[in-house]
């Protein structure tokens, strides 16, 4: 049996993999170890319909010039490469760099601005929306 190294997998894909086992008659560390070796076989599986998928995922081959098989992976991985991008951008810093004002809520709940020079600024009080007034009833 081979020797096994621990490591950290995030939330999501442990909980998929707990999820699948059960399914496959895995644990969740044997179903990470399967789903890790069948993405290394295919990453390395240098063949025709892997550089047409590489070729489409650095935009050099139209999608639509795919098969259904080689869009599939051409989907995968750009999720992957979405979601690891995702969890290591900060998207507030990017639009800050790009001059762009962001609003969000804070610990408070209060809706603020935080704006391109660093600022934060209130955008609304905490607390309820107000009530909205009754409509007048048609004809009234």
């Amino acid at each position: 049996m081979a020797t096994t190294h621990p490591t950290r997998v995030a939330a999501d894909i442990a909980e998929s993999a707990a999820r699948v086992g059960r399914l496959e008659s895995r644990s969740a560390a044997q179903q990470i170890d399967h789903w890790a070796r069948l993405g290394r076989n295919i990453s390395m599986h240098q063949t025709a319909a892997r550089r047409r998928v590489e070729a489409a995922l650095a935009g050099e081959l139209p999608l639509a010039e795919l098969t259904v098989e080689e869009r599939l992976v051409v989907h995968a991985e750009l999720d992957v490469a979405v979601a690891e991008a995702a969890q290591t951008t900060s998207f507030g810093d990017v639009l800050a760099g790009e001059g762009i004002t962001t609003v969000a809520l804070d610990d408070d709940g209060t809706l603020v601005a935080y704006l391109p020079d660093g600022s934060i600024g209130t955008v609304a009080p905490a607390g309820p929306s107000p009530t909205p007034s009754p409509r007048p009833s048609p004809g009234a």
